[in-house]
């Protein structure tokens, strides 16, 4: 409890950030252009999130995580200036600043690789997993205030301020929590003999990297049969080929293949995956369908989504609890799934005519459903392998749902790309579909008023047709959740934390520590 609030404050960072961002992202495309690229916003801050969590999780364990954690804060932080100041006179003006800030997203995405899988890994070190589900509960319900509080900070930058303040915002934050883990947080020191695997590093993250381009660029941007594509999936294909070769011969394999033979780690990791490609494929168009299609201001989609954040952490705090009194969890993760694919159905009739209060109701169903699945996945993950391995396990939870939220962005952007062209096209025909996206596909609310009539009516519906047909899309990966979560089998939670096998505790005695002895030590 005496570090609980710097290592919230450090996963409150990236949780409020991905809601800002959001919710500013109209008004961002409105000055810096480029709608067709709106994902990528998305896309590099969670592609630079995915290939470093497996980096971040490992030499945590190798290292020790206070400093690794505490560089993942400072790294956020500087990506989150830089991002405040993409576009701007300093870098050259607007008409690069869509690219600028990809990339500075993806500077800030590295980070956050950091302080998610770290904060877990943490809890991991001090807390047994039997007493677990509390503290995940009382975290996964902070994350949920964050993204309740994310859209209406957001909002309220949107309206009231410039846009960069949506990335400003992170620094005090980021300050406080900082300075609270650097005096606060103590962790046990183990011992151990270690050595990174760089080039699994490396060719993991050129066939994540890979992968993530054929989604967002398949179908919209290159053909499906198009040499570029091909291309890449061979290179994806080849890449992931020998990293599955050099793990299973180094010493310190940067994600340990034998963690994927217990029945569990497996099925939580793909579960962890299709939660992500969902979760994040339909909130990212959320802000966009109640800004644009139900003409909500940028404050006003904020509030907008408190449904789903307030659901989403009232049952966080109560699956926590209800873990750690019973020690069970099976019934959450199939609970939860089913409720997030009965609310991505709903989501999916949606058109123009849709009110903003029948909307509400859609997304906290989909709430309900995200505070049964969001802490028990990393629950599940780390009580199926053995302490020496909480990082990775920490790391690769994080990763699987990282990676699946990088697709989910990457397939649901080119989905809705593709779907609004052909739209527009038949509503508006060649012609007037330019004239709606003003010629260089920027599309803002604030643009929607000074369209004809015609024209605008033409637009909404082309828009509101492209998000629903997301939403529909996002029902095949959601319902695959509960079916992978009946094959779970529920292991008992263990009650007392021991050092990693082969270390040594202070003074070179074997290391074989209580929560509370690696607390205060």
């Amino acid at each position: 409890m005496v570090v609980l609030p710097g290592l919230m404050l450090a996963m409150i960072l990236a949780m409020l950030d991905n809601m800002i961002v959001g919710t500013a992202m109209p008004r961002i495309v409105g000055e810096l252009g480029g709608l067709a690229h709106l994902s990528w916003v998305v896309t590099a801050y969670v592609l630079g999130t995915t290939v470093s969590t497996p980096i971040w999780g490992k030499i945590g364990d190798l290292y020790g995580r206070k400093t690794i954690f505490l560089a993942s804060i400072a790294i956020f932080m500087v990506g989150s200036v830089l991002c405040g100041m993409a576009g701007s006179d300093l870098f050259g003006g607007p008409s690069g600043g869509m690219g600028e800030l990809i990339a500075f997203r993806a500077v800030q995405g590295l980070g956050a690789g950091g302080l998610m899988v770290n904060a877990m890994a943490i809890i991991g070190d001090l807390v047994p997993p039997r007493e677990r589900g509390r503290y995940q509960g009382i975290m996964a319900a902070m994350m949920s205030l964050a993204m309740i509080a994310g859209p209406l900070v957001g909002g309220f930058i949107t309206d009231h301020l410039n846009w960069r303040w949506a990335f400003y915002v992170n620094l005090p934050i980021g300050a406080v929590a900082f300075v609270l883990l650097v005096f606060r947080l103590h962790l046990p020191k183990y011992r151990t003999e270690h050595r990174i695997d760089w080039l699994g590093a490396g060719l993991l993250a050129v066939g994540i990297t890979a992968l993530v381009l054929i989604t967002t660029w398949g179908g919209s941007q290159y053909a499906w049969g198009s040499w570029q594509i091909l291309a890449l999936a061979a290179l994806a294909v080849v890449t992931l080929v020998i990293f599955v070769f050099v793990e299973r011969r180094v010493a310190e394999p940067i994600m340990p293949l034998h963690v994927f033979a217990d029945r569990n780690f497996t099925l939580i990791s793909l579960i962890g995956f299709l939660l992500g490609f969902a979760m994040f494929g339909v909130i990212n168009f959320l802000p966009l369908f109640q800004q644009t299609v139900q003409g909500a201001s940028a404050t006003n989609s904020g509030l907008l989504l408190l449904p789903m954040m307030a659901a989403a952490m009232v049952v966080s705090l109560f699956v926590g609890q209800a873990i750690t009194r019973t020690g069970k969890y099976k019934i959450f993760p199939i609970a939860g799934g089913a409720l997030m694919a009965f609310a991505t159905w709903l989501l999916s009739l949606q058109d123009v005519h849709t009110a903003p209060w029948v909307t509400g109701v859609y997304i906290a169903v989909l709430g309900l459903g995200m505070g049964g699945l969001m802490q028990t996945t990393m629950l599940i993950a780390q009580n199926s392998v053995e302490q020496k391995d909480l990082g990775v396990a920490s790391s690769a939870s994080t990763f699987f749902r990282s990676i699946g939220g990088s697709f989910g962005v990457s397939l649901f952007g080119a989905i809705f790309n593709n779907r609004l062209t052909s739209e527009l096209t038949e509503k508006l025909g060649p012609q007037g579909a330019r004239v709606a996206e003003g010629g260089s596909g920027s599309l803002d609310p604030a643009s929607l008023s000074r369209l004809p009539a015609q024209v605008r009516t033409g637009l909404l519906e082309s828009l509101a047709s492209s998000i629903s047909s997301v939403f529909f899309w996002a029902i095949f990966f959601a319902v695959l959740v509960p079916l992978l979560a009946a094959f779970i089998k529920e292991i008992p939670l263990r009650g007392a934390i021991e050092a990693p096998a082969g270390s040594s505790g202070p003074g070179g005695s074997p290391a074989k520590e209580t929560a509370a002895v690696g607390a205060a030590d």
